[in-house]
């Protein structure tokens, strides 16, 4: 299997390098300085058992070439920038005949929950990914990846459900490239189970590391009372513990902890935008239309805005203003 990697920043990079490394033919697309930084110099992965530069084709878009009928486009980008990213690749040319959407399997290696639905739209091939990778991206050309002993953990399914060929092909490549990659047919169980977990990284990306416990638990409330509320069932924390287990954990690179998820990353990096809509803002969609109040992660959706209008660095929220939003 080919791979077009698209958005090759903490997560797309990741996938990237390993899969070049373990000898798959891939593309990674990135945009301004970061692609520059690609194209001159490779993209350097960073781990806490050392580093390697992958030297290979990256492209801003599809360009004009067919794609070959051997590839799996697997979307990486923040979830803010999804339907941009589909709408640039829905149309692209496929060796043989057809386009992207018609032909090639998408995978969606994402956080949030709207966009393997977002992608349904345009391709007919939708596989969505729950991710845990933790890595970092914040300079160009450079990936830091802190997992240990794999550098991450991506479940694999059919959207909406049930698990395929496909799948089985992309999970053994991934395995050979490293990672812990179990096929499931309720990948979107795990994903929600992953959001709740998500719900945190507003706050992060706004109070930096000593986040209150209270708010971080009050966010994550709100989130598992909204989908009992309608019914969306998800994994506990207690089971994705279980699965995990030591296969996927944080050690530092270069005697330094990973800074911050990849919300706070947006903002370090002033990247102009942030997936807070797409993750708080899931739950305070679901609890308007399900009757359940959700004050704190409409609070955090209302603030990284802030933050990012005000260029606000990550961290920098006031901590007693976002109090007051709470309520």
């Amino acid at each position: 299997m080919r791979y077009v990697i698209i958005g090759a920043g903490a997560v797309g990079g990741t996938i990237g390098v390993r899969l070049g490394q373990a000898g798959h033919d891939v593309t990674l697309v990135a945009r301004g300085a970061h692609l520059d930084a690609i194209r001159r110099r490779g993209l350097t992965l960073r781990r806490p058992d050392g580093e390697t530069t992958w030297r290979g084709p990256a492209a801003d878009g599809p360009g004009d070439r067919p794609l070959p009928d051997d590839t799996a486009l697997v979307l990486t980008v923040k979830s803010q920038d999804t339907e941009a990213a589909l709408a640039a690749w829905a149309d692209a040319p496929v060796a043989g005949g057809g386009t992207a959407a018609e032909r090639l399997p998408l995978f969606t290696a994402q956080n949030g929950v709207a966009n393997e639905r977002a992608a349904l739209r345009l391709f007919a091939d939708v596989h969505g990914v729950c991710v845990w990778l933790p890595a970092t991206h914040l300079e160009p050309g450079v990936v830091v990846a802190n997992g240990h002993p794999h550098p991450g953990m991506l479940h694999l399914g059919r959207y909406p459900s049930g698990a395929d060929a496909t799948d089985d092909v992309v999970a053994a490549d991934l395995t050979a490239a490293g990672f812990v990659a179990p096929v499931r047919a309720d990948v979107l169980r795990w994903k929600y189970g992953k959001l709740l977990a998500n719900l945190g990284n507003g706050l992060q990306a706004l109070l930096g590391r000593d986040v209150p416990d209270d708010l971080r638990q009050r966010v994550r409330a709100e989130g598992t009372a909204v989908l009992a509320a309608t019914g969306i069932a998800h994994t506990t924390p207690e089971e994705e513990k279980a699965e995990r287990g030591d296969l996927v954990d944080h050690r530092p690179v270069d005697g330094e902890e990973r800074a911050g998820g990849s919300t706070w990353q947006s903002l370090a990096r002033g990247a102009g935008s942030a997936e807070t809509d797409h993750l708080n803002g899931e739950i305070a969609l679901l609890g308007r239309l399900h009757g359940v109040p959700t004050p704190a992660n409409t609070a955090v959706q209302l603030a990284v805005r802030r933050a990012l209008r005000g260029r606000i660095p990550a961290g920098g929220f006031d901590a007693t203003e976002l109090a007051k939003m709470i309520g």
